[in-house]
């Protein structure tokens, strides 16, 4: 139970951060930034063009309810993938932030410091949910 509180915080804090990025991402597109922003580079939608930042908007619920339900085996190693791909996601885009596009982001050092600890503790949830009750 300690654990899935944890991970619904994390979320919040991902959530928040995805919702910023998000309104950024509005606004570039609607020619309302006077910034550049990492939110106009080709990495702001790896998936299918879809913005990052909108994929957190669901990524980070999704998860925090997940985390609070009894889910057999199959769905939760699913939900440890989920976890995986983001945290490898945001080992690229932090790569992209520091190497590549070399801009301060805030935001988006917060989401990927979320997401590196939700895949630990997803999997302490899946492998040892006694050691964290």
């Amino acid at each position: 139970m300690i654990v899935s509180g944890v991970i619904t915080v994390l979320c919040g804090v991902g959530l928040y951060a995805s919702l910023f990025m998000l309104r950024k991402t509005w606004r570039a597109e609607g020619g309302r930034l006077t910034e550049p922003s990492v939110v106009q580079s080709p990495r702001a939608r790896l998936y299918g063009g879809i913005s990052n930042a909108l994929v957190g908007t669901f990524y980070y619920p999704a998860l925090a309810v997940a985390s609070w339900l009894p889910l057999p085996r199959p769905l939760s190693f699913l939900v440890l993938a989920a976890a995986i791909v983001a945290a490898g996601t945001s080992v690229y885009l932090a790569y992209s932030l520091l190497f590549v596009t070399r801009r301060s982001c805030p935001y988006c050092w917060t989401s990927h410091a979320m997401n590196w600890m939700l895949v630990a503790l997803v999997a302490l949830h899946i492998w040892a949910p006694s050691l964290l009750r």
